[in-house]
């Protein structure tokens, strides 16, 4: 099987790119280890402290986040970096080619039970004319990118990443330590029987999103004539990575829940890159206005609504937002 470098030097990315993939990766290796030690390593469990987001840290949130923070900022190629944990963008290094955006442990709800977490991380140009610690340097749009990935941290650690053409999948092999080519190509098939939400959220709800759902509720008697089943991970690395692997639908829309919060995920550390990763991967990645790529952020931790998946389900659920 071949190696994460080789394959990507397939593709012609530059070497600084591709150095400062192996980079974020070199801390999620280590993050995998942490995750696999669980209890064993004094992992599990809160903190008392809540992050920008309002919400509570748990001890790995803290750990995954400093390891990238530091071997990033130890990156020569890295301008500036922002993540979900941190109140504002870190500075790097003035003369550094990119920016790297990224959500240190995405499903902290499934720690202290051993379910699915992951990285997400994506990599944009920087600025010249910004200096490091310009926020502005993060407000371009999704199609800005020039690459997207997640580790999922499961029974085996996987990395699913695109450099702007193709999604790839690859496996972490602890004989030795490196990321195996085991996808060359992932494909979203177009049409799902399965779709992924929140159901406990569905009191909340806007009109569409409850239309939506109540039609795939209806299964073989309902106006779609077919049977859908739910699944939910409360990890969007895991649902998506549900839908990367054999289709499907994931919904997080706005409600009206915390009318100052109406979206739950963030647009540049969760909707954006996974977006690219769904669309290079042949679905579709809405608001359900819009395409998620489409959107200039204006603001490091800006909310959107993330309808994402099979192409065919995507566009026909984003009719009931746009009816």
């Amino acid at each position: 099987m071949q190696r994460l470098i080789p394959t990507l030097r397939s593709d012609q990315v530059d070497l600084e790119l591709l150095m400062l993939i192996r980079t974020v990766l070199a801390g999620c290796k280590e993050i995998s280890f942490r995750v696999s030690q669980g209890a064993l390593g004094g992992v599990l469990g809160s903190t008392l402290d809540e992050n920008i987001q309002g919400e509570q840290q748990k001890k790995l949130d803290v750990i995954a986040n400093q390891l990238l923070k530091s071997m990033l900022l130890n990156d020569t190629n890295v301008r500036a970096i922002a993540s979900e944990e941190e109140d504002s963008i870190v500075a790097a290094h003035e003369d550094g080619k990119y920016l790297v955006a990224f959500d240190p442990l995405d499903g902290s709800s499934n720690i202290d039970i051993n379910g699915q977490i992951g990285t997400i991380f994506t990599i944009l140009p920087a600025i010249k004319e910004l200096s490091a610690d310009d926020p502005k340097q993060f407000e371009q749009s999704g199609r800005n990118q020039l690459a997207a990935g997640y580790v999922l941290y499961g029974p085996s650690t996987m990395l699913v990443l695109t450099t702007g053409s193709k999604t790839r999948c690859f496996t972490l092999d602890r004989t030795h330590g490196g990321f195996l080519l085991t996808n060359d190509e992932v494909s979203v098939p177009l049409q799902t029987q399965e779709f992924s939400i929140n159901m406990a959220n569905s009191r909340f709800w806007f009109e569409p999103t409850k239309f939506y759902i109540n039609d795939l509720l209806q299964g073989e008697s309902g106006i779609r004539k077919k049977r859908f089943n739910m699944r939910w991970n409360a990890a969007m690395v895991g649902d998506i990575h549900r839908v990367l692997t054999r289709g499907g639908i994931f919904l997080y829309p706005e409600d009206k829940r915390d009318p100052a919060k109406p979206a739950k995920l963030r647009l540049l550390y969760e909707a954006m890159p996974m977006a690219m990763l769904v669309e290079n991967a042949g679905g579709k990645a809405s608001t359900g206005l819009q395409d998620i790529l489409d959107i200039t952020p204006d603001g490091l931790h800006q909310r959107v609504p993330v309808i994402m998946g099979s192409s065919d389900e995507v566009e026909r659920c984003c009719y009931y937002y746009t009816d």
